[in-house]
């Protein structure tokens, strides 16, 4: 009983050693910098180097240049004749360079443009040049805007984690093939399962920035020249150009105002025509009726008819 005490101890102690080993490797790589040495025997990643500076030399003289790891990102905005037709082309060059299209939306052509398309794309970095020269080929660019972020450090203090974690899970599962208690197995296993819960994250981690150092996010819009920002005229030229288009855009909107009101103006038209025919109709009644009840003109009144005369006395009466 006292020996697999014993051994069960001496098993804890060198799990617990181990991980501190661990936590001390992944506390190295936060404080320096940059990525220290990898904890499995005589295996060094060469991408690693002390202090985080562009090179390092190690102990015979020697030095090595840090590969950088740089995100890149922007957003490019084109005007084109046709952008339903532009949005393919880019979809074509995108893909032919290696690429591909995480996103993409387009919006159909309507009477005061030929629509428009916006494309999330993501390219690879070492043909990034390349793909927006032919990019900015499908038409005029009117932005390109483009961002970068360094995360070598990040990427080497990932590396240095997973190294040194998967150094760690392999020496416990050494142990596991030396333990004889179930006790011991017990306790090594949950060990390798969380250090190896923690191993997959850290990879995950890794794979994904892996990614968005090796493809470009790229946002592309695609607008027609009705959408196109307006520039101001800088010669006579160009302001006599743009008032010619003021002025016949002017005339053509007000045409098509009319256009939108002519059936109201006919509707109301007719309306009005009607009203003024019933009213001149109803005076037309009435001025009939007052002519029916009117007596002919020339007709003496009666209160015009000639009055009897009084009878004077004759100055010859007798009394």
């Amino acid at each position: 009983m006292r020996r697999k005490l014993i051994g069960t101890t001496v098993l804890l102690a060198a799990a617990l050693a181990l991980t501190g080993c661990s936590a001390a490797s992944g506390a190295g790589a936060s404080d320096e910098g940059g990525a220290p040495a990898v904890p499995q025997e005589g295996v060094v990643d060469p991408g690693f180097v002390a202090g985080g500076g562009d090179s390092a030399s190690d102990g015979g003289g020697s030095t090595s240049t840090v590969d950088r790891q740089v995100i890149i990102s922007g957003d490019v905005t084109i005007t084109a004749d046709d952008p339903l037709k532009a949005s393919k082309d880019a979809v074509r060059i995108v893909e032919s360079a290696g690429g591909r299209v995480d996103g993409r939306t387009e919006y159909a052509a309507t009477d005061g443009d030929r629509g428009s398309a916006q494309l999330e794309l993501r390219i690879p970095a070492d043909k990034l040049t390349a793909v927006l020269d032919k990019l900015e080929a499908l038409g005029k660019a009117d932005q390109v805007s483009l961002s970068t972020s360094d995360v070598t450090v990040q990427s080497q203090d990932l590396d240095a984690r997973i190294n040194a974690l998967k150094a760690t899970v392999e020496r416990l599962n050494a142990l596991v093939l030396k333990a004889k208690d179930i006790n011991d197995l017990i306790t090594l296993e949950s060990a390798i399962s969380d250090r190896q819960g923690e191993l997959e994250s850290l990879e995950s981690q890794q794979r994904y920035l892996a990614d968005q150092v090796a493809m470009s996010t790229i946002t592309l819009y695609l607008q027609s020249v009705a959408d196109a920002p307006v520039t101001n005229p800088g010669t006579f030229w160009d302001g006599l150009s743009a008032g010619w288009g003021a002025f016949v855009g002017f005339w053509a909107g007000l045409l098509v105002v009319l256009g939108v009101m002519l059936p109201w103006l006919i509707t109301l038209g007719i309306i009005a025509l009607v009203i003024i025919l019933i009213v001149r109709a109803r005076r037309r009644r009435a001025e009939a009726r007052t002519a029916a009840v009117a007596p002919p003109v020339g007709t003496p009144k009666a209160t015009d008819a000639p009055q009897a005369k009084p009878r004077s006395r004759s100055s010859n009466a007798k009394p």
